[in-house]
């Protein structure tokens, strides 16, 4: 048994309490962020995108270029670059940063707005199957060991042998969605599929979805699992719900009032890839499938399971991953551990106050968890 951290990076120190300040690109805080990130052990950073922010790639090779073994998972939107260049963008930067470092999350479109502000006019069913032709396309070109051909609706290339291969043996695919689309496709291609944190029942459909149509398309080794939530750690039960009411009143207070998503839109990069396929359109709501599922959530209960807090979502109209865990560092653990006994194997963990967050998982909650999952694997009593 093995769990994997994913944390998340920008150029700017910026959430839903923090507006964002300073120059586009702070090179000091990507530095801090990385600090933060690889001090604390975490395996990856997600690096987000949206149709306005700094490229992940080249935000990527900084980052790696400041550390020695994170991992940097880059968010990336098949259509925009043709799938032959993209694969080999990727394999360069796993050849920079030393091989095993790089990840692909692709996040097919969840805002119509925002993809055509890029000049894109698919629909999201369109979008789906150019994705599903795009990695098909990406991995021929990194691992296929002779010259092929492809013919399809939406790419067509000849003779592809490509020079620059992946260093390492696989970069994996990391999938984002929660519609019947992205179970197809993402169960089809996706090494490690990713899901916002939903309540321990729903997760668990969701994951036999996935699988399903994994499944269904001839796989074996079905796809990981990750989860991303919020937590909000205090140092006892009292302080950590007191933290997460404030976070609430700032987040409400941000957006001129507005407990829902009709309030100012929340920085997109940080909201279209870290777990889902994000997408929240101004005065429309959202337009994906996981917002909407996390807002029904909330209409449930605002506590779930044993400390799954829905309030932060409504406050941000989920136009991200947005739900909290709240608790200690013990009880955030035990909510962490309850998903890896549902099947969950990656923790995609952000804070509302991004660096210092970052620093205090690292302290006081990945060991936790980490502690509890190799006594597992030995088989020690508690």
């Amino acid at each position: 048994m093995t769990v994997e951290f994913v944390g998340m990076i920008g150029t700017q120190e910026v959430s839903e309490i923090h507006p964002a300040a300073g120059p586009v690109v702070d090179r000091d805080t990507v530095r801090r962020f990385v600090s933060a990130h690889e001090e604390g052990g975490f395996d990856k950073v997600l690096v987000g995108h949206s149709s306005s922010t700094p490229d992940g790639l080249q935000v990527a090779a900084y980052g790696a270029a400041h550390s020695e073994r994170l991992g940097f998972l880059v968010a990336h939107r098949p259509g925009f670059t043709a799938p032959t260049l993209a694969a080999r963008q990727y394999a360069t930067l796993d050849h920079f940063s030393g091989g095993g470092r790089v990840a692909m999350h692709v996040i097919s479109g969840g805002s119509d707005v925002d993809q055509r502000r890029d000049g894109d006019w698919l629909d999201k069913e369109q979008r789906y199957a150019r994705t599903d032709e795009y990695l098909d396309v990406v991995r021929r070109a990194w691992y296929e060991p002779e010259a092929f051909d492809h013919t399809g609706e939406h790419y067509r290339v000849a003779g592809v042998r490509q020079e620059i291969r992946p260093l390492s043996s696989r970069i994996p695919i990391f999938f984002g969605g929660s519609s019947e689309a992205a179970y197809r496709v993402g169960g089809k291609h996706a090494d490690v599929f990713a899901l916002w944190g939903e309540p321990l029942a729903e997760t668990a459909e969701q994951i036999e979805k996935v699988h399903a149509a994994a499944r269904a398309a001839g796989r074996t080794e079905l796809p990981r699992i990750s989860v991303s939530f919020r937590p909000i750690l205090g140092a006892t039960e009292e302080q950590a719900w007191e933290r997460a009411h404030a976070i609430r009143d700032r987040i409400v207070a941000a957006k001129g009032g507005h407990g829902s998503f009709t309030g100012t839109r929340m920085r997109e990069s940080w909201g279209t890839a870290a777990g889902g396929a994000g997408g929240v359109d101004e005065h429309r709501g959202p337009s994906n499938v996981g917002s909407p599922r996390l807002l029904a959530a909330a209409e449930k209960g605002e506590l779930h399971d044993r400390c799954l807090w829905t309030a932060t979502a409504v406050a941000s109209g989920a136009a991200g991953n947005s739900t909290a865990l709240v608790g200690t560092p013990e009880t955030v653990a035990r909510a962490l551990l309850d998903y890896v006994d549902i099947g969950v194997t990656t923790l995609l963990i952000r804070g509302y106050d991004p660096v210092a967050d970052a620093t205090a998982y690292g302290r006081d909650l990945l060991p936790l968890v980490r502690t509890e999952v190799a006594r597992r694997s030995q088989k020690v009593p508690a």
